[in-house]
């Protein structure tokens, strides 16, 4: 009695090996722009993010200038915004360029939001896992006398 073979022959998972690698070669580069994508709209999430944080300390400080809350801080040159019960340092009105400041306004939390803070004047946030992290941030310039901060976004390197 003769059995009969069971199995793939050598061709045929040549050929299927062939057939997989050029599925991969074709899928990857799409994948790889997906994930360069993900990190600009992460970017441009996160600047929105600081610009509406910056404008509703703003208002806060406004509201607490015009002596509307018992018990405010802020002034024209500096104090304290109460923003959710986190007080948040405040410069010429807008939130300082500082973790106490745009960072607790934003409510971003450095490592655990798939960022990098850089402290400084201006303050960077940079995306974990862009290319080229330099030219992946959303810089926050505190607000001087009469001028808003200024806050830029540079997704070249995401």
């Amino acid at each position: 009695m003769r059995r009969s073979a069971q199995g793939f022959t050598l061709v045929e998972l040549i050929i299927v090996i062939s057939i997989i690698g050029i599925l991969g070669a074709v899928a990857l580069p799409r994948f790889i722009a997906a994930q360069q994508d993900a990190r600009v709209a992460k970017a441009q999430a996160l600047f929105g993010s600081v610009r509406s944080a910056a404008a509703l300390a703003k208002a806060r400080c406004e509201l607490d200038r015009a002596g509307l809350v018992a018990g405010a801080t802020c002034t024209a040159a500096a104090g304290t915004a109460n923003m959710d019960g986190t007080a948040v340092d405040m410069v010429f009105t807008y939130p300082a360029a500082t973790a106490a400041g745009i960072l607790a306004a934003a409510q971003l939390v450095p490592g655990s939001d798939g960022l990098t803070v850089t402290a400084g004047n201006p303050i960077t946030f940079s995306m974990v896992g862009a290319t080229t992290p330099a030219t992946c941030i959303i810089s926050y310039t505190a607000a001087t006398a009469g001028v808003a901060p200024v806050i830029t976004v540079n997704t070249a390197g995401c």
